[in-house]
């Protein structure tokens, strides 16, 4: 029997949830967005039969769900989350996992307690890229990763001003608590080690500066709030020894936005990069990924080439969460790796607000 899912959220990545889901075999039953009028929309163009205005009407009344998809602002993703995994239902939700590391803990004990899975939407840990990577280090070919360097960096990609993206309260931070996929990436490929310490900097040039105003997201509030970083570097030590380095940007001197994880292992270095040229858009980005190996004496560089996917794995990360459910596939991510990534972002604002390495 398929999967029956319900959405909350009729925002700009319902697209891809939907076509994750069905290409599953998940039936998508109801939306629900406070906005009645985008839940309609969203609804008539996706062929989904329930429309609700209040999630937990939805959570009542379509009382076949099995999991629910989280698409709404940060600021409302762990309270949804918490209150579908009392209902009774799996959760799928998308990026970041909560505002602070406390919220996804407490989100991770209702899922347990619930005896529900929680997922996340990682997408990069899907794309094909990511995926063959990942072949090369369960095989051993890359060895332990000592050291990665995770890059998220544009040069105008704010997206919009003084709407929820640039307002703390509701997004939790700018592009560090944005665009953390790469960090993310970056730790899977290292086997999640338990981070110790971060030291961070984040820099607030040119968030308020509408020449570095991105290609997409959503329209200026021109009495908003615009109280979050432009920019984060930092490093995180693990207790393993390994690090991990980030530079991760909405608005930064660059010469074009560049989503990378590279590494150095013990067998192996890598890469898995996308470049995107002056529109910054997905249709026109290139992607590689690269092994860095020494055979006979020589430096080899040995290109891995798989399908093209502009969706940067949001669709197959959505399908995974169905997979999953269906007892098909394993969990691309886990809750608990989830709570991991959060204490690393929250230690990282920490330092950046103390100027001094902070614990995790």
């Amino acid at each position: 029997m398929s999967q029956k899912i319900g959405i909350i959220g009729a925002g700009g990545m319902l697209r891809y949830h939907v076509e994750g889901f069905r290409s599953a075999g998940a039936d998508i039953v109801a939306i629900a967005d406070v906005n009645e009028a985008a839940a309609k929309s969203a609804a008539e163009a996706n062929g989904i039969p329930k429309v609700f205005t209040d999630v937990g009407a939805m959570l009542r009344e379509a009382a076949e769900l099995d999991a629910v998809s989280i698409i709404v602002p940060n600021k409302f993703h762990a309270p949804l989350a918490t209150q579908a995994l009392k209902a009774g239902k799996h959760v799928f939700c998308e990026k970041p996992p909560a505002l602070t590391g406390r919220e996804a803990k407490a989100m991770v004990e209702v899922a347990k307690k619930a005896k529900k899975t929680l997922m996340f939407n990682f997408n990069n840990r899907a794309r094909p890229e990511s995926m063959a990577m990942m072949d090369y280090v369960r095989q051993g070919t890359v060895g332990r990763i000592n050291s990665a360097q995770a890059k998220w960096i544009r040069r105008t990609g704010i997206p919009g001003f003084g709407g929820w993206f640039t307002n703390k309260a509701l997004s939790g931070g700018g592009p560090l608590i944005d665009l953390l996929h790469m960090l993310d990436l970056g730790l899977y490929f290292m086997g999640y080690p338990e981070p110790e310490y971060v030291l961070a900097q984040t820099f607030t040039d040119f968030i308020k500066d509408k020449n570095f105003k991105g290609p997409w997201g959503i329209p200026d509030v021109a009495k908003g709030v615009n109280d979050v970083e432009a920019a984060a570097h930092g490093m995180v030590r693990m207790k393993t020894g390994q690090v991990i380095s980030f530079q991760i940007s909405w608005a930064e001197m660059v010469k074009r936005e560049e989503v990378s994880v590279t590494f150095q292992g013990t067998g192996a270095g890598g890469m898995v990069r996308r470049l995107f040229g002056s529109d910054g858009l997905d249709e026109t980005a290139i992607d590689e990924s690269e092994l860095y190996v020494q055979e006979n004496g020589r430096s080899v560089d040995r290109r891995i080439i798989v399908p093209a996917d502009e969706t940067m794995g949001r669709t197959r990360s959505a399908a995974n969460f169905v997979l999953t459910l269906d007892g098909k596939e394993k969990p691309l991510n886990s809750a608990d790796e989830a709570v991991s990534l959060m204490r690393i972002i929250d230690a990282a604002y920490r330092s950046a607000a103390t100027g001094k390495p902070v614990k995790c």
